[in-house]
Order: C-alpha cells, then structure tokens, then sequence
C-alpha cells in the first residue's frame, strides 16, 4: 500500500507542477507563435508519450537557438518539466542546466528555486534520494525568502515524499504538515488530500493507528463531500487505507466493509488495476483473519492473476505471502512453502527490503527445520535496513545542516558584498554632496556678483539719470531766464516806444502819418515775434517726457558720429516710460547698447533700424541690420547675445534672434510693462 501512495502521489505533484501557469503565454511575433504551439502539445496529456516528446523537443530546439522570446525561462522551465514527466534524464538536465544558468546570471531567484524543485524530483525519479533532498532543501529556503506559498506546498509535499521512501516518518509527516500550513493560502484541494494521505501512512507506519485512521478519513471527506473532483481513484485508493488501518487496528470486519465499498467500481479493474487488486488481496486477508473462507482462496489467486499480468511485483509477493499463510493455516505444508518461497525468490530479484523481510518472515515460519537460520537471516537484513534508515535520518539532518551552512556562509558573503555596495555608495553620494556643494558655492558667488553688478548698473543709470536731470533742469532754467528777460524786458522797452510813437498820430501830414503807420506795423511785428520766442521757449517741442528717452538718444547719436552704419530711430510716443522700472530700462539700454557693439564689430551692416514700440502691455524693442548675418542653427550662442537673453528673461521677457548668412539679422525683444511708478 505504501509503495502505491509513493507513486501516485508523485504522479500529482508532477501534474499540478505542469498546469501551473500553462496558459500564461506572451508572444512575439510568429515564431513565439509556433514555440507555444510546440509546448501546448508537448504538455497536452491526452497525446501519447511518444508524440508529447518530440514536440517538446521541437520546442527545446527552438529555445536552444534564440534567447529572444518573451518569458523565456518560464517557457524553457516547462519544456524541462515536460522532460521530466517523460523520463527524459539526459534532456531534463540540458534544460535545467541553460534554466539555472540564465536565472543565476540574472539573479532571478523564482526560476533558480523553480529548477532546484524540479532537480529534486528528477533525482527521487531516479533513486538518488539524497541528491533529491538536496535540491529540494535548497528551493525550499529560495522559496521561503520569496514567500511563495503556491510553490511552498508543493516543494514540502515532494520532500515529504523523500522522506517517506525512506522511512523518516518523523521528518515526512513535519514536511506534510507544513505543505498543509502554506497550502492554506491557497486552498488546493488537490494539495490537501496528498498532505492527509501522507500523514495518514505516517502514523500507520508508527503504529499511530488512531491518528491514521482520522487522516485518511478527512482524504476521504474531500472525495465524498465533492469538493475534490476523483480522477485518479482517490476514493478507492482512501477506502484501501482506511481498511489497511482496520486491519492493524485488529478490526477485520470494519476493514471488510472498507474494501467492499471500494470495488462496488466494477471498472476498477480496467482503470487501475492495482488499487483494484490491492483492495481484493486486503479484502480476502481480513476474511482469513475471522476465518471466513467463503470465496477463499478464490480472492487470493484473482488478485494475484491481476498483479502478475500487469507486473506488479510487491503486489505478486504479498500474493504469495498471503497464500502460504492461508494454506498454512489449512495444514496444506506442501502450498503453503511452495508459496513462500517463490515469494521470497522474487523479492531476492527486486531487492525491496520490505518485500524481503516479508518473504523471510513467512518462510521461517513454515520451513520448520530452516527455520532458525531464516530468523537470523531476517534479523541480520533487519538490522541493517534499520541502520540504513538511521544512515538516511543522519544524512538528511546532514545535507540540512550543510545546506544551513553554505546559506549562512552567503549570507554573509552577501552581507559583506552589500557591506560593500553601501560603503562605495555613501563614498560616491558624499563626493557627489561635496561636488554639489562646490558648484553650489560657485554659483551663489555668481549670483553674489550678479546682484552686485546689477546693483552697479542701477547705480551708474541713477547717475545718468540724474546728471540729465540736472542739464535738463538747468536748461530749463535758461529758457525761463530769457523768455523772462525778453518778456520784462525787450517787450517791455517795445511795448514803451509803441506807445510813444501812437502819441505822435496828432500829426496830420501825410508823410508822417505813413512813416509812423510803418513803424508801428513793424514794432507790432516785432512784439508778436518776440511774444513766439517767448512761448516756444516755456515750452518741450521734444516731448522727451523722461531722460531714459534722452539717455537712448544720445546714445544713437553717439552711434551715427563715430560708426559708418546709418541709422534709423524710432520711439513710439505712447510707452509711459515713467510706469517702467528701472531695472527693464537698464536692460533694454544695454541691449541696445550691446546690440550696436556686435553689429558695428560683426556684421558690415550699412543700414541699422533701432524701433521701440508699444504693443498691447508690452514694450517690444527691434534692432535690424542689413549685414553679414549668421546661421543660428546649429550654432553656439556667443556672449553677447547670451547677455542680451539673460537681460530679457531677468525683465520676464522674450527674446528672439533671426538670421542667415547674407541676408542681415533682426533681434527682437518683448518685455512686459510695469505698472509701478519708480521714482527716479
């Protein structure tokens, strides 16, 4: 019975293993296409053995030439599987190598830990169970670190299987109560039932019968309640454990109607076979014991016709063991050691110690006269399959400390390396601190200078503006002077002789009528002439509301005397040059200013067009020439035109330069206007 829990229990870690995840495929392009087809055939269980390989390793080829597909470790993972369902030794490891080698290189720690499961069940295919406990104790902690409770229940449920085979009871029913733990996450069904028959032979094997009894009841409880769909004959592998229980519970009656109820399933004997001759065997040993030989030994030879037709040889020695018992009992010596010793030549060929403890067992018990050395022979095999059982406890309580250690021996490398890492970048992040710092530093003390330099050229502006105050004041002043003078004065004289020459109408010839007619005409002339000059001079013909007008002037007329360019300025009368700041009128000064230098230096202009203008809310200067020009594309801006940028976005302004080469250049510059009077 317990040989058969190995295998099928096996058989379902293999298949839940491979339908998780089947349909998670990402293609790209045509040939991904053409991979997954590949591995949807190779994994469909519905095909033949024969045809399931060589699609998969259509797909190994394929995976083997481009590392280009999407997921491809997930895919070159499940054509590994694949491998491993079929037996595939020698490709499995092909696989598994190119897995474990790309997931390393990438430290992808799931498909590593994914590759040490499957390793670990290749390994136990095979009969390498300490390799198999390796393996599977190193995907264990991987997948542990990654808290994958999915892969957790199956990695512990095949380790329990391990442990199982050889006979670490302890270990194995510890490992299946934690597949049930980390299960209960993620509630598989298929997972519990495997946990509880695992545990139910556990406690059977440690004449633990009550707690095996529970366990294999709550297996049972999930077929029956429907909560497990029964493909695989659970029901009646559950109801065989059950009876097999009774049977060493000394129950043979509860363990009769067990194995009755399981083959009520007349197909039994077509769909498996050996559950279906396991239950019959069982069912006509529990009859022996109450001695009910009714269909005895009937039951006996049809369940061992079954076994040896399908070759199940633990099935073909219990058989016999069982017929020599029974003809024992009936005092037929002669069957009853025929029997027992074919039993025991066929468990000589398989090896199985069980088989062949069995097959002693029995034969020194009817071989009377060989009986002694029998006994010492089971002994003597006893012994040993127990020392090797205390061998395989050591080795695996080995491999896990070992294992133990190799982790901790890279949990400290890691933590060296990270130890590391972290040394290198507090070192970088503080040389990057004091590089940010410097440059930091560098530039407050430009900004520093900037500050001080606009605040120099406020400064000198003051003093421009103040120096053309005091001109324009002065100026002033000498206009009122003579208009006061001529009007006091000239005007005054003018005015005095008017009246002198009118007192002399009282003479009536005509000569002298004429004479003094002319002259006064002429005084009156002179009177209105003066009047004028007077007027004008009291008033600005100019319209130079303020002196930045003044100021932008002088600085043309500067331009026009000492450069050959001629130049054209226009102002538009409508800017209220008293709202702007100071601040924009330096910077518009100075890019004029700067302007003309580069043009006078640079373009061999023959015409300049200097224009300010009033546009909406904004003052937007223009300075054309019909120059050399330049190409602005492509090309680094110098300076000077680097100043005159950085001048109109200090005035929260625009500034744009056109140019090409032979066709002169225009800089154009839009600041807004603002509204707060600066008094100047």
């Amino acid at each position: 019975m317990k040989n058969k829990v190995y295998i099928l229990l096996f058989l379902l870690f293999l298949s839940l293993s491979c339908s998780k995840g089947k349909n998670n495929f990402n293609t790209a392009g045509e040939s991904s296409d053409s991979l997954d087809s590949y591995l949807l055939s190779a994994q469909n269980k519905k095909l033949n053995s024969e045809s399931r390989l060589q699609y998969n390793k259509i797909a190994f080829s394929l995976l083997e030439n481009s590392k280009d597909y999407i997921d491809y470790n997930d895919k070159l993972y499940k054509v590994a599987f694949t491998f491993c369902e079929l037996s595939e030794d020698k490709y499995l490891r092909k696989a598994l190598k190119i897995v474990l080698k790309k997931a390393t290189n990438e430290k992808d720690s799931l498909f590593i830990a994914k590759s040490y499961y499957l390793l670990g069940n290749q390994n136990d295919i095979i009969g390498k169970t300490d390799s198999a406990f390796y393996y599977l104790l190193k995907s264990e902690k991987l997948f542990l670190k990654l808290k994958d409770s999915l892969n957790l229940t199956a990695n512990f449920s095949s380790k329990a299987y391990v442990q199982l085979k050889e006979n670490d009871y302890a270990g194995c029913e510890l490992s299946s109560f934690k597949a049930l733990n980390f299960n209960a996450a993620n509630k598989n069904l298929q997972r519990e039932y495997d946990a509880y028959n695992l545990i139910g032979v556990c406690y059977n094997e440690t004449k633990n019968y009550e707690n095996a009894l529970k366990y294999h009841k709550k297996a049972l409880e999930l077929i029956t309640s429907k909560k497990l769909v029964d493909n695989l004959n659970y029901y009646e592998l559950s109801l065989n454990n059950i009876g097999y229980v009774y049977q060493n519970l000394n129950k043979p009656k509860e363990a009769i109607e067990s194995f009755k109820a399981a083959l009520q399933n007349k197909n039994l004997v077509n769909t498996d076979p050996y559950i279906y001759a396991l239950n019959l065997d069982n069912l006509a040993y529990s009859k022996f014991k109450i001695r009910d030989y009714s269909d005895l030994p009937d039951l006996f030879f049809q369940a061992l016709k079954i076994r040896e037709k399908n070759e199940l040889t633990s099935g073909v020695i219990n058989s016999k063991i069982h017929l020599s018992e029974f003809f024992a009992a009936n005092n037929d010596t002669i069957k009853s050691q025929l029997f027992a010793n074919e039993a025991m030549q066929l468990a000589k060929k398989t090896k199985i110690s069980g088989d062949l403890l069995a097959s002693l067992k029995q034969l020194s018990a009817v071989e009377h006269k060989l009986s002694s050395q029998y006994s010492k022979e089971y002994i003597k095999i006893n012994d040993s399959i127990q020392q090797e059982e205390r061998k395989a406890k050591e080795k695996f309580a080995r491999i896990a400390f070992e294992t133990d250690e190799i982790i901790v021996e890279n949990d400290k490398l890691e933590e060296r390396n990270r130890t590391l890492l972290y040394f290198f970048i507090g070192t970088f992040a503080l040389g990057v601190l004091l590089f940010v710092i410097r440059t930091q530093r560098a530039k407050n003390r430009e900004l520093l200078l900037k500050q001080q330099q606009q605040k120099v050229n406020e400064e000198i502006y003051n003093l421009m503006i103040s120096q053309q105050a005091t001109i324009e004041e002065n100026r002033v002043k000498e206009k009122k002077r003579i208009a006061q003078e001529l009007h006091d004065g000239v005007l005054g004289r003018m005015f005095g002789a008017r009246l002198t020459l009118d007192s002399l109408n009282s003479f009536t010839d005509e000569e002298s009528i004429k004479t003094r007619f002319n002259y006064l005409n002429e005084l009156k002339n002179i009177e209105q002439d003066i009047r004028e000059i007077s007027h004008d001079l009291s008033r600005e013909k100019s319209v130079l509301v303020n002196n930045f007008v003044a100021i932008v002037n002088n600085l043309i007329e500067e331009q026009k005397a000492s450069f050959t360019p001629n130049i054209i300025f226009n102002m538009d009368e409508a800017i209220k040059w008293e709202m702007i700041d100071n601040t924009t009128k330096i910077n518009l000064y100075r890019i004029v200013q700067e302007s003309l230098q580069n043009i006078n230096k640079y373009a061999q202009a023959k015409n300049v067009k200097v224009t300010f203008k009033k546009d909406i809310d904004n003052i937007v200067l223009k300075i054309v020439d019909d120059g050399i020009g330049f190409d602005t594309i492509g090309r680094k801006k110098g300076i000077g035109l680097q100043n005159m940028e950085a001048r109109a976005i200090e005035c929260e302004g625009v500034f744009e330069v056109i140019s090409k080469k032979g066709k002169g250049a225009t800089i154009s510059i839009s600041v807004p206007m603002i509204k707060n009077k600066v008094t100047v």
